[in-house]
């Protein structure tokens, strides 16, 4: 058995992969640590784990005092909070899974430019894999650091990897269009995520300086074997969760919609959770799931390509994506505890 930890337990990305990895054949959950709710019982948050899980969170701090008693650490903290934990894990021997920001940005540079914190880890990022996992797969198997992706990133990426790698459209053309459901904002108390500012109502954010723009560049950009810069914005839409990328380019050449999906099909031809659809997708369809949901469309008069995908947010964007990533570092079948139908209504 796999014996686990989670820092982070009770926001929602770590509240999902909680009840994940509860379910996971070859996990031992040691320990929910919580900043906010340390002592308390993870149930008393969360009262669907009634009966299921009443073990108290322990206190953030306590975790350095437990990591002699698991094998992974699954860290799910707001930007700039892990960088002691993680450097105390990995000397211990506890592989690190990342769910938030800290160590997705090779560039430390980049990083406090865009978020604005002091990175105090700059000497892991050289061995911190970015777990994308259907991308990345051979380095997550050999790695002790796991930076999972952004949930923005993880569906915009695996749209537009293919076109790069075909060198199909112009680079510098590249916008994406983002809708995510008010989850993606976390749990922290906030006046504008109240149910009264967001519902009946759409928005825009990030005023083109989203955090997650240079994580998609710098993975785009590794894949492309160039320097790309794109337009990136995402908006909230009154949902709990999912998102919808619309990723939008020009074409190089005249090509037929039939070949473009030829091209998709043959890229993700034996990608478990990866499902390229002729319908446009929808994020009722991913709901629950590890699934990342993808297709296709060409304005044949302006010679545009348009590439739609959707995922659940805390699921692939977030909590499940993880699971995948600890299922290949530790030689799992991926769809281990994460094989799950995606939930309708």
């Amino acid at each position: 058995m796999i014996r686990v930890g989670i820092i982070g337990a009770t926001g929602y990305a770590g509240e999902v992969l909680t009840w994940l990895l509860n379910n996971h054949p070859n996990v031992n959950l040691v320990f929910l640590a919580s900043h906010s709710y340390g002592n308390s019982p993870f149930s008393s948050t969360y009262g669907n784990f009634t009966n299921i899980i009443e073990d108290l969170c322990i206190d953030t701090v306590k975790v350095y005092d437990n990591l002699d008693n698991i094998d992974i650490l699954f860290t799910a903290l707001p930007s700039g909070k892990t960088f002691s934990i993680v450097k105390k894990a990995l000397e211990n021997g506890v592989k690190v899974i990342d769910l938030g920001a800290d160590y997705r940005l090779k560039s430390y540079e980049t990083y406090e430019e865009w978020y604005n914190i002091t990175h105090q880890g700059k000497e892991l990022l050289k061995n911190a894999v970015y777990g994308l996992s259907e991308i990345y797969r051979e380095k997550i198997k050999t790695s002790n650091l796991i930076a999972n992706p952004g949930c923005y990133p993880t569906a915009s990426s695996l749209a537009l990897i293919p076109l790069l790698k075909h060198k199909l459209i112009d680079t510098n053309s590249i916008i994406i269009d983002a809708k995510s459901g008010v989850s993606g904002a976390g749990r922290k108390a906030s006046t504008n995520n109240l149910f009264i500012e967001c519902n009946d109502s759409i928005k825009a954010y990030g005023d083109a300086h989203h955090r997650h723009t240079p994580e998609i560049e710098q993975t785009l950009s590794c894949e492309a074997n160039e320097n790309i810069l794109l337009t990136f914005t995402p908006h909230l839409v009154p949902m709990n969760r999912g998102i919808l990328c619309a990723c939008y380019s020009n074409l190089d050449k005249k090509i037929k919609l039939e070949e473009i999906y030829n091209i998709y099909k043959e890229f993700y031809n034996n990608e478990l959770f990866i499902r390229i659809i002729d319908k446009l997708p929808e994020t009722r369809w991913v709901k629950n799931s590890n699934y990342c949901d993808i297709g296709i469309r060409i304005d044949q008069r302006t010679n545009k390509i348009i590439v739609f995908s959707a995922i659940d947010n805390l699921m692939k964007g977030a909590a499940s994506q993880a699971v995948q990533n600890m299922n290949i570092m530790y030689g799992l079948p991926e769809q281990t505890g994460i094989n799950l139908t995606p939930m309708f209504p």
